[in-house]
């Protein structure tokens, strides 16, 4: 049994502590806009956030993050830096099929709350490791840039 905090509400969930927080996310709380992309931490389709860091759900074990705060794509809006991003994401309309969108927004979000106004090299670092199929690369780094501010 493990206690979970997630976008500011306790979740008990009875399951085994190796579980991968993805499927707690989505199997056992319900929150399905985390999404599974490789199972392996490489595309960035689970990001979410661990204490404010992002991380890939998909290969966090669910006893790693008891006690700390998650949050998830549902409750990212919440904060200030996910308020700016998901509303330039939709002045910039840079979704296609959306699929990659919930992580490559966490990722964002999360860049943009340690740098709020980041460079190109912030911006490729920041977002490494998110891989969008239909190629939206240079909507989201506009997206970023226009959240920030420039």
């Amino acid at each position: 049994m493990v206690t979970l905090k997630i976008n500011g509400k306790a979740h008990t969930a009875d399951v085994p502590p190796d579980m991968p927080l993805l499927w707690v996310l989505r199997d056992v709380v319900g929150l399905t806009g985390t999404k599974f992309g490789c199972g392996a931490a490489l595309c960035g389709a689970c990001t979410v956030h661990l204490d404010g860091q992002p991380v890939r759900s998909c290969v966090m074990p669910v006893a790693a993050v008891a006690g700390k705060n998650i949050t998830t794509i549902e409750a990212i809006g919440n904060t200030p830096s996910g308020r700016k991003i998901q509303q330039a994401w939709l002045d910039l309309e840079v979704v296609q099929c959306g699929y990659c969108q919930s992580g490559q927004i966490m990722s964002a979000a999360a860049l943009l709350a340690s740098h709020p106004h980041p460079t190109d090299a912030d911006i490729d670092a920041g977002m490494a490791g998110n891989i969008c199929r239909c190629g939206t690369y240079s909507r989201i780094r506009a997206a970023i840039k226009h959240a920030a501010g420039g």
